[in-house]
């Protein structure tokens, strides 16, 4: 193999660390490391280093720790050894995507439903110890992308998120829903948690930014509580209760039964249900109607009717007035 004189990296995009092709090196070879990079050697699975940027005569007096490298052998005044090189970046690079792949059960605390959530952004990284780095991530790739490195990290990274968001919500009884208007605060927290752990391999974490927490609104459990709180919502605006839904709907669903076959048991029933329920419906009915009516007067009903035209109550066969609002019957 041909022996290397100069040794240099142009570095390249979304590259982190890149290992020179092996080389036969001399100690009259040249290494010239750029701004911005740090360079590396390797032997028998060990990194010494490292050297910062400038251009380095690979001597064993201006490098004491390349005597680890070189043979007994010596040739024309230069003696030859093997060894691995490895360039590391120090650029920082500010727009590390991460994200979950697939949903996370989280259980509301608010609603007590478990809801499936994504949370999506990005981070900064910096290499502050390239031989811990190395050591701990690289192994045998040719070079450490942005790519793998993400992929390294994305456990540690969902972990962390998936946990800080629950405590969250637990502690501040927070729906998932409005979590969205806590996402600096959740950013900082992670930032925080998770800068320790990457320590241990060399790095450095900045600017960890949660861009958004989302939930699947295709999922039914979504769609349940998506329908129950715009149900509430109506209600809250009309002024009613679930409760009182239900008996109209009881009433209407009697209502509907008479005609049919058993047409006496039906209008029995009616006119029971008409009795015990006519007068709170009646009541329920009012109140609506006022909410939407103030100040008008209640409108007459024609004879036969079965509910008031005015708040919308059973009427009670042969009355005179409706039971809820006093509309004239007739």
């Amino acid at each position: 193999m041909a022996i290397i004189n100069v040794l240099k990296w142009d570095a390249m995009p979304n590259v982190f660390a890149f290992h020179y092709p092996d080389c036969e090196l001399t100690t009259k070879s040249q290494l010239l490391v750029k701004e911005s990079q740090e360079a590396v050697f390797q032997k028998e699975g060990i990194f010494y280093g490292p050297l910062l940027p400038g251009r380095h005569v690979l001597d064993t007096k201006n490098i004491p720790f390349l005597t680890k490298f070189v043979s007994t052998f010596v040739s024309g005044g230069n003696t030859p050894y093997t060894a691995e090189v490895w360039f590391v970046s120090k650029a920082v690079p500010l727009n590390v995507k991460w994200g979950t792949s697939d949903p996370i059960l989280i259980e509301d605390p608010k609603y007590h439903i478990a809801l499936p959530v994504r949370a999506f952004g990005q981070y900064g990284i910096a290499i502050t110890d390239s031989c811990k780095f190395l050591a701990k991530l690289v192994g045998r790739v040719p070079a450490f992308t942005e790519k793998i490195l993400a992929s390294y990290f994305k456990g540690i990274i969902v972990t962390r998120t998936k946990d800080a968001i629950a405590t969250e919500m637990t502690e501040s009884n927070c729906s998932l829903l409005q979590i969205g208007t806590k996402l600096n605060e959740l950013s900082r927290l992670l930032e925080s948690s998770i800068s320790k752990e990457l320590a241990d391999y060399g790095v450095e974490l900045r600017m960890f930014m949660i861009n958004s927490i989302s939930t699947d609104e295709s999922d039914p459990s979504v769609a349940q509580l998506r329908k129950a709180l715009a149900k509430k919502a109506e209600m809250d605006i009309i002024g009613y209760t679930y409760t009182q839904e239900r008996s109209f709907d009881t009433m209407q669903t009697a209502a509907g039964n008479e005609g049919a076959a058993g047409a006496t048991m039906g209008a029995g029933m009616g006119l029971g249900m008409g009795i015990g329920v006519g007068h709170p419906m009646g009541s329920v009915r009012a109140q609506m109607s006022g909410n939407i009516n103030v100040g008008q007067p209640p409108v007459a009903n024609p004879a036969g009717a079965k509910f008031c035209v005015s708040c919308g109550g059973a009427l009670v066969p042969n009355a005179k007035f409706c039971p809820g609002c006093g509309a004239r019957i007739g």
